[in-house]
């Protein structure tokens, strides 16, 4: 047997250590932590803080591994897969994952903190190699382990996570927003509708750069032309699109954040009159088959799965370096709908 070299990680917690910080029994650790019998109230609360203290998760698995061995499953957790972005995210994730010899299990949480959090604590306890994860707006800090032991590999992908220093995978969304609202302005609109989702990091690059291309052109921003919806929906696009359309001063082009959204816009622009110019940020299906084929900003969403996958797996493999942040560069598409001048051009 060789000694574990001086530089690498303390091993993770154990119901042992547990039981040694709260002063009980294992049998009491074991008790808590399964929620399988009785505890008075004050010593399960003193058991529940020495496992935050320490750091330990359950580990439901470790008796079939050998010490130091992780299982051959990767985690990976997203948003709606109903939604093509995330279906093809989690395809190139998968393909690359599995040549490696790794499942996966995957999740959908639905932008749920709360569910995610179970979700990620029950694969952790599963002994998974690594966790992807499409981040929501909650604080990802639990996922560091105290003390500067060895935790979970994660990358995060499509937006960075709040509360810990971590690989992340993203697109280059100021840029690609600006490029959409620079093309609509060289097409000589200045009355631009951006219509966003909530967010807590695509929503503020993508307006910044409508901004900043406004601010360039010396167009002044009107506030009534950011269409910010509550939760995001074809819906709430649709009826928003319409209300800024009955504007005294409507827009003449409407730039749309998400491909969900821009269904939504189309659903208004298309039986318009005189069509509006329209830009979306993300392609989507039969965009260049529609009667007037749609204009888009894009990127490769299997390229964001692959390199996400390809970043974890050389964590697993035991790459120790800084976390690393990959900005994917995006495109403009010009099919038509952006190029629609404005009706008094």
């Amino acid at each position: 047997m060789t000694d574990r070299p001086a530089n690498r990680p303390a091993a993770r917690p154990t119901m042992r250590d547990v039981a040694l910080r709260a002063g009980v029994g294992l049998g009491t650790v074991s008790r808590v932590v399964n929620a399988s019998g009785a505890v008075k109230p004050a010593t399960a609360a003193r058991v529940q803080a020495a496992i935050d203290e320490l750091g330990f998760q359950r580990d439901e698995i470790a008796r079939a591994l050998r010490p130091g061995q992780h299982s051959r499953t990767i985690g990976l957790l997203l948003g709606d897969l109903t939604n093509p972005f995330y279906a093809s995210l989690a395809k190139a994730a998968v393909d690359i994952t599995s040549r490696a010899g790794y499942a996966v299990v995957m999740a959908t949480v639905d932008e749920d903190p709360r569910a995610e959090r179970r979700a990620i604590n029950e694969l952790i306890g599963r002994r998974v190699a690594g966790l992807i994860i499409v981040p929501d707006q909650g604080n990802y800090g639990f996922l560091k382990p105290p003390g500067g032991r060895e935790g979970t590999p994660v990358v995060f992908v499509d937006r960075p996570a709040n509360g810990i220093d971590a690989d992340v995978v993203v697109f280059d969304n100021e840029r690609g927003s600006h490029l959409a609202t620079r093309h609509l302005i060289d097409h000589g609109h200045r009355r631009i509708a951006i219509v966003v989702a909530p967010s807590y990091y695509t929503t503020g690059l993508r307006v910044r750069g409508y901004r900043r291309a406004l601010r360039e052109a010396g167009i002044p921003v009107d506030d009534h032309l950011i269409l910010k919806l509550r939760h995001g929906t074809t819906q709430e696009a649709t009826e928003a699109t319409r209300t800024a359309l009955a504007l005294d001063d409507p827009p003449t082009a409407v730039f749309s954040t998400t491909n969900f959204l821009t269904e939504g816009v189309l659903r208004v622009t298309l039986p318009h009159i005189r069509p509006l110019a329209v830009i979306g940020f993300d392609d989507f299906r039969l965009a260049d088959l529609l009667p007037t084929p749609v204009s888009v900003v894009t990127a490769d969403t299997e390229e964001l799965g692959r390199r996400a996958a390809q970043l974890l797996l050389r964590r697993i493999d035991g790459d120790t370096r800084a976390p690393e942040r990959i900005v994917l560069p995006v495109e403009l598409i010009a099919r038509g709908s952006a190029e629609i001048p404005p009706a008094d051009a």
